[in-house]
């Protein structure tokens, strides 16, 4: 009862374009939802996503939903989700790509969806982790575990959006590990994160990941940086 009287004076704006939305709209509006650049990479084993790990680790698949431009309409969701704590964002990105991922055969085997993990100190910080919602939606359309305890970050670092291509992979080998048990051996992991860019943080992760036997690693991700 009381949702029509906040959306009268504080009316609900596209996280895309910040226009008002329509009664029928819901975070994004239509016109957003209709020019957002979308990737297609569920649709092909050997998209440009998988193609950025050649040679540096060893995924099963790999994609992103989005091509992440600046100044771009992608760009803004994800300010909005990563910055202004919008994490329902997350969770509509997540039950839109999940219905595209059900149709990846090899994502048929995968058994846990791990987000890539934020140092407890930039936890606290931002108050949450902006791949949470996301993963969530994932694990839940995928009907498969959430698992944000298995990888942990060690080490505290900087934003990696203001950093330079050296200063991303400067000694980004030692920023993870992870906690397991036997029960984790063997596992096909998910491992998702915001945005593709360097692909430096992902692969640290896949590399401390690996220190668990037998398992199997794909990465999922909201966006890919496309120049």
């Amino acid at each position: 009862m009381l949702q029509p009287i906040i959306n009268l004076f504080f009316p609900p704006v596209c996280a895309g374009c910040n226009a008002l939305l329509f009664s029928n709209e819901t975070i994004i509006c239509t016109h957003c939802r209709h020019e957002i650049p979308i990737t297609n990479h569920h649709l092909m084993t050997d998209n440009e996503a998988f193609k950025k790990f050649y040679g540096r680790i060893d995924v099963k698949h790999a994609s992103a939903l989005f091509y992440f431009h600046k100044k771009g309409i992608v760009q803004e969701l994800i300010h909005n989700l990563k910055y202004r704590g919008h994490e329902e964002i997350g969770t509509l990105i997540g039950e839109w790509y999940v219905e595209d991922l059900k149709t990846v055969s090899i994502l048929k085997t995968a058994q846990v969806v791990i987000p890539v993990p934020l140092h407890p100190k930039k936890h606290r910080e931002r108050g949450f982790n902006q791949v949470t919602s996301f993963g969530k939606a994932l694990a839940k359309g995928l009907a498969i575990e959430y698992n944000d305890q298995l990888l942990i970050r060690k080490l505290y670092s900087k934003t990696q959006s203001k950093k330079n291509l050296l200063g991303r992979t400067e000694g980004i080998e030692s920023l993870f590990d992870v906690n397991f048990t036997n029960d984790d051996q063997g596992k096909h992991f998910i491992l998702v994160d915001d945005v593709i860019t360097t692909g430096a943080t992902l692969e640290a992760c896949c590399r401390a990941l690996l220190k668990i036997p037998n398992i199997k690693i794909s990465i999922i991700c909201m966006a890919m940086a496309q120049s």
